[in-house]
């Protein structure tokens, strides 16, 4: 089984996080919370104000609520080698936006003019996307893909307040693999892609999401 290394100040073992379920949250409000200790993010609009976010303890896991398109994470949260990332997501009501989310790997200069990461989101309408970053640069790796392994807002349980989504990636040797909800839905060469280093969170504008689960381990 993989170690958990999710990062809010202390990490969280997987058998707690996978038994708990999170706290509702009225859709595009901040709940009250902290902001995870240690935690850093950036936008992709310089200069972009701190105000723009909302990032929160609400355990299990943490609540995003989003302005501008941004990445966040922990420095100390790394991957590398033969490795296995999964997070667990939930959407509320995107109003009809098809805005993206999902997570990043291989993150480098995080912070600086050399950022270099690769990353793997969802949206609305059961699509996925494969990008990679370097620098100002964000080349396609794979374009944006229906596969109905994926939940959509629109197509969740009529029950359901959220959607929710389990999105998984594995480094094994020269491929990585992507899955969703248990399913592979992309494989592909490691080839130039940044891999080793920081892993966190990629969510785009305007989002409203709570995030269980965001976790490595190494593959057995």
């Amino acid at each position: 089984m993989p170690r958990a290394s999710f990062r809010l100040g202390a990490p969280l073992t997987l058998a707690l996080v996978t038994t708990l379920t999170p706290i509702p949250a009225a859709a595009q409000e901040c709940p009250d919370g902290d902001f995870p200790e240690g935690w850093e993010a950036r936008f992709d609009r310089e200069g972009t104000s701190m105000d723009a976010l909302c990032l929160v303890v609400m355990l299990p896991g943490f609540h995003i609520t989003t302005g501008p398109a941004l990445i966040a994470y922990h420095p100390d949260s790394i991957a590398s080698g033969d490795f296995r990332i999964e997070s667990e997501i939930f959407l509320f009501d995107p109003e009809g936006r098809r805005e993206a989310f999902g997570f990043f790997i291989g993150g480098r200069d995080l912070q600086g003019p050399d950022q270099r990461y690769t990353y793997f989101l969802l949206r609305e309408g059961g699509q996925f996307l494969v990008k990679s970053r370097a620098g100002a640069a964000t080349p396609v790796v794979q374009d944006w893909t229906y596969h109905p392994a994926i939940v959509s807002f629109a197509t969740k349980p009529e029950e359901a307040s959220t959607a929710r989504n389990v999105l998984a990636l594995e480094a094994d040797g020269d491929e990585l693999r992507f899955y969703v909800n248990g399913e592979q839905v992309w494989s592909g060469p490691r080839g130039d892609l940044a891999t080793d280093g920081i892993f966190g969170m990629r969510v785009n504008h305007r989002l409203n999401l709570h995030v269980t689960t965001i976790m490595s381990g190494a593959l057995n």
